[in-house]
């Protein structure tokens, strides 16, 4: 008896180590524009919400001409300038690889924009593994529910049988307000205590080690 047959993972601090290269880029944006200082503890606090959500809680009461000011120039770092290095973590290809063979669906749900999730799969060579993915430029930031609800939809999983993978509180509370069950992992941007206290059902040291909390779990169902 399986418990999930949906796995959606977060990615930036999840599947891929890319905390420096975003920090680098919010960097690279907020300097090309002269605007205030940002400490890089604020900068990886943001990590996993859309980039309009992000500028808005860096930059409070900022316009919609400031934002996307700011969004084109993360992008232009991102996309082309910026030469910081992003690498799966360790276990992470292989561990999509082994679940994808036993048969769950995979998704993404991610608050990197449409292109820059697109480049990163097409790098890793992941994208083929993965029956839906959704990005905070075409639907809600988390912790809105949005893009848990329609990948749930276009895949035809119901909400107890979907489990939320992510590193953030964002991830979490998505989960929550999704009704779906979550999973943290401690290794990503927000220390373990945060995840915690929205109540997930674990916190992994390790995205190799989901394979074996998913048996573990069915194990416990069948005892």
């Amino acid at each position: 008896m399986r418990r999930f047959e949906l796995l959606v993972f977060d990615w930036d601090g999840t599947l891929m180590d890319s905390e420096a290269r975003i920090v680098a880029c919010l960097q690279g944006a907020i300097s090309d524009l002269s605007l205030p200082h940002r400490d890089v503890s604020a900068l990886r606090n943001i990590i996993g919400l859309g980039l309009a959500e992000a500028i808005q809680t860096l930059f409070p009461g900022s316009d919609a001409d400031m934002q996307h000011a700011v969004v084109e120039r993360y992008r232009h770092h991102f996309l082309v300038a910026d030469p910081t290095p992003s690498t799966l973590f360790e276990g992470a290809a292989e561990t999509l690889h082994a679940l994808a063979a036993e048969g769950y669906l995979l998704a993404v749900a991610t608050g990197k924009g449409r292109r820059g999730l697109d480049k990163v799969l097409e790098e890793t060579g992941l994208g083929p593994l993965f029956h839906a993915t959704r990005c905070a430029d075409e639907t809600c930031s988390k912790p809105h529910p949005q893009m848990l609800l329609e990948l749930m939809d276009h895949l035809g999983a119901e909400p107890q049988a979907t489990l939320m993978i992510g590193d953030t509180e964002y991830d979490m509370e998505m989960a929550r307000n999704a009704r779906t069950a979550a999973l943290g992992v401690s290794y990503g941007v927000h220390h373990p205590e945060r995840l915690l206290k929205h109540q997930p059902l674990g916190c992994l040291d390790g995205i190799g080690e989901l394979p074996a909390w998913l048996n573990s779990d069915e194990r416990r169902l069948l005892a």
